[in-house]
C-alpha cells in the first residue's frame, strides 16, 4: 500500500483517496513576475514525479496546479519594465511553460489563473464576512481574525501565544490584531484593480489559492502540495479561511518539497548563487538536470553544486548506453524489478531507492547484451518503461548520447566527418593517423566506439 508522508501529521500513513480510484489534487504554482528559477523545477519535477507514479499505479488523477498573477511583485515588476502587469505575466507564462517541456514535465489538468477566479474569491471573502471571520478595516482593506479560528497553526505547530507576541502591525495597516491577514487589498492609484463590496481593489495572495482550490476540487480535496517556504504563512492561512468558510477538512495530506541549495549555501540573490532554470539549461541536456532533481528523495533538500549535475550526466550515460547496445523487445521478462521499483515508489515516492533497482536492471541488461542473451532486448523494454514512470529514459539512445551541437563543441557533422577520415586511415593501416583522430576527438569529449556494425560515437560528461 502506498504510504505518503502527510506534513500535517509530521508521519507517513497508509494512503486511500475520497473516492475510491480518483485522487484530486492542488499544488500551488508560480507568480509569474520572472523567470522561474532551480527552486521552481525542484517543486515542478517532485510533483510531476508524483503525478506520473500516482497514474501508472491505476489512479485517475486530477492534478490542478495554479498560477499567480496578480501580486504585489507582479505589480512593481511590471512598473520597472513600464509594461503592463498582463503583459508581463503573459510572457512568464509563456516563458514557464517552455521550461516545463523541456524539463518533461507534464502540464496539470487545471491551471487556473487567479484574475479569472475573481468571483470566485470576491463570493468567498464575504462568506468569511458574514460568518465572522473577516471585516473590512477603515483603510478599506478585508482582513481575516486569525484569533477567531480554533486550531491556528496546526500545519506548522505554531503557537498562537507566540506568533501574536511576535506580530506586529505595519504602517498604514488597520487590522484589530496584528496576526491577521488581508484578505482583499483597497485599490491604489494607477494599480490594476477589479471591483467588490467593499470597494476597488484586488485580492490578497493566500485567497486565491483557497478559491481556485475550491472551484477546480471542492471544499475537501486529497491532496496539497506546494514548496519548502509555503507551510507558513501561506498554507496555514489556507487552511483557516477555506475550514472556516467551507465547515469541512480542506486537504487530508499535505506534501512539500525540500529546498535547493547551492553549494551547501541557501541559494539568493544576494549571494550570487541564484540560476534560472535556463541558465542551467544553458550547460546541461534537460534530461541531466530532470535526473538530478529526482536523484533526491523530494522531501530532502537538495544540494545544486557542478558535482551532482557531473554525476547525473555520468548516470544517465550508463543508462543509455545500455539501451543503445540493444533493440528494446516488444515483451518483457519475469523478474522482481517492477514489484521493487513499486515498492519503493510506494515507500513515499522514495526515487533514490527506485533508482537504485534500475541500477541493477541495467547490469544485468549489460550483461545479457555482451553475453548475446535475448532477454536482453526485454530488460531493455523493462528499463525504458520503468524509467519512463519518472520521467526519463525516452529519448532515442543515440540522439541522447550524441546531445546537442553547442557552442564551443565540434559539431555533429564535423565528427562525423572526422570518424570517415579514421576509417579512411584505417583502411590504408595507417594506424598512427587513426589513433591522432581518435585521440583529437578524445580531448575534445567525443568518445568512439568500434563493433562489427562500425564506429559509434558518443559526447562524454
Amino acid at each position: 500500500m502506498l504510504q505518503i508522508y502527510n506534513t500535517l501529521s509530521k508521519e507517513k500513513a497508509p494512503f486511500e483517496p475520497l473516492e475510491a480510484g480518483k485522487i484530486k489534487m492542488y499544488v500551488c504554482g508560480i507568480t509569474v513576475y520572472d523567470y522561474c528559477h532551480i527552486g521552481h523545477a525542484r517543486v515542478m519535477v517532485a510533483f510531476d514525479v508524483i503525478t506520473r507514479y500516482l497514474r501508472a499505479r491505476g489512479w485517475d488523477v486530477n492534478y490542478v496546479r495554479n498560477i499567480t498573477d496578480v501580486d504585489d511583485k507582479i505589480i512593481r515588476r511590471a512598473a520597472e519594465n513600464g509594461e503592463a502587469p498582463d503583459e508581463l505575466t503573459a510572457r512568464m507564462i509563456d516563458a514557464m511553460h517552455e521550461d516545463e517541456d523541456r524539463l518533461a514535465v507534464l502540464r496539470p489538468d487545471r491551471e487556473p489563473r487567479a484574475t479569472a477566479h475573481m468571483d470566485d474569491i470576491i463570493a468567498l471573502v464575504q462568506t468569511l464576512i458574514d460568518k465572522g471571520y473577516a471585516y473590512q478595516a477603515s483603510n478599506g482593506d478585508v482582513y481575516y481574525r486569525v484569533e477567531k479560528f480554533e486550531g491556528y497553526g496546526k500545519l506548522t505547530r505554531q503557537n498562537i501565544d507566540e506568533l501574536r507576541s511576535g506580530a506586529r502591525i505595519e504602517v498604514g495597516e488597520a487590522k484589530e490584531s496584528p496576526l491577521d491577514f488581508v484578505l482583499w487589498k483597497a485599490a491604489k492609484p494607477g494599480e490594476v484593480s477589479w471591483p467588490s463590496p467593499w470597494g476597488d481593489g484586488r485580492p490578497g495572495w493566500h485567497i486565491e489559492c483557497s478559491a481556485m482550490s475550491k472551484c477546480c476540487l471542492g471544499d475537501t480535496f486529497d491532496i496539497h502540495g506546494g514548496g519548502p517556504d509555503l507551510p507558513f504563512p501561506h498554507h496555514e492561512n489556507e487552511i483557516a479561511q477555506s475550514e472556516a468558510a467551507n465547515g469541512v477538512t480542506f486537504a487530508n495530506t499535505w506534501m512539500h518539497a525540500g529546498p535547493v541549495r547551492v553549494n551547501s549555501e541557501k541559494m539568493s540573490k544576494s549571494l550570487g548563487n541564484f540560476f534560472t532554470i535556463r541558465d542551467v539549461l544553458e550547460k546541461y541536456n534537460p534530461e541531466v538536470v530532470r535526473y538530478f532533481l529526482a536523484s533526491v528523495h523530494y522531501r530532502s533538500y537538495i544540494d545544486y553544486s557542478e558535482d551532482s549535475l557531473k554525476e547525473a550526466q555520468s548516470a544517465l550515460e550508463r543508462f543509455y548506453q545500455a539501451l543503445a547496445s540493444v533493440d528494446a523487445a516488444d515483451s518483457e521478462p519475469e523478474n522482481d524489478y517492477e514489484a521493487r521499483f513499486f515498492a519503493a515508489m510506494d515507500d513515499d515516492f522514495n526515487t533514490p531507492k527506485a533508482l537504485a533497482v534500475l541500477f541493477e536492471l541495467v547490469t544485468e541488461l549489460n550483461k545479457a547484451s555482451r553475453d548475446g542473451l535475448a532477454v536482453a532486448g526485454q530488460l531493455a523494454a523493462q528499463l525504458k518503461r520503468l524509467g519512463g514512470i519518472i520521467g526519463l529514459l525516452q529519448q532515442a539512445p543515440d540522439a541522447y548520447l550524441k546531445g546537442e551541437d553547442r557552442a564551443g563543441e565540434l559539431t555533429s557533422e564535423a565528427i562525423e566527418a572526422m570518424i570517415e577520415q579514421r576509417n579512411a586511415a584505417r583502411r590504408e593501416k595507417n594506424f598512427a593517423e587513426s589513433d591522432r583522430i581518435r585521440d583529437e576527438l578524445a580531448a575534445q569529449g567525443v568518445i568512439l566506439k568500434d563493433s562489427r556494425e562500425g564506429t559509434s560515437w558518443y559526447r562524454e560528461s
